[in-house]
């Protein structure tokens, strides 16, 4: 029987999103890529306070420190990109 290769690449360390720095955009745009299902109730209310209801769904999110803190709250359920500049 050979190893499991997955074992080792589990965790927030492997999927979690990079989070720009404030001076990198003035904008982020986050989707939901993970379920809030089996998370805490925190995390659920974290994801609805960036705006996000659905699976899939991407939002528009100011690059504040709050904002940055509740990306780091949720970091392996969402993937985060520099948004459009308007």
């Amino acid at each position: 029987m050979g190893r499991n290769p997955v074992v080792g690449r589990q965790g927030p360390v492997y999927h979690a999103a990079e989070i720009p720095s404030e001076q990198a955009a003035s904008t982020l745009a986050v989707k939901q890529i993970r379920s809030e299902i089996g998370h805490s109730e925190t995390m659920r209310r974290t994801l609805r306070a960036l705006g996000l209801r659905h699976h899939q769904q991407t939002v528009q999110v100011k690059n504040t420190a709050s904002a940055r803190g509740m990306l780091y709250k949720v970091r392996h359920l969402v993937e985060v990109a520099p948004g459009e500049e308007q």
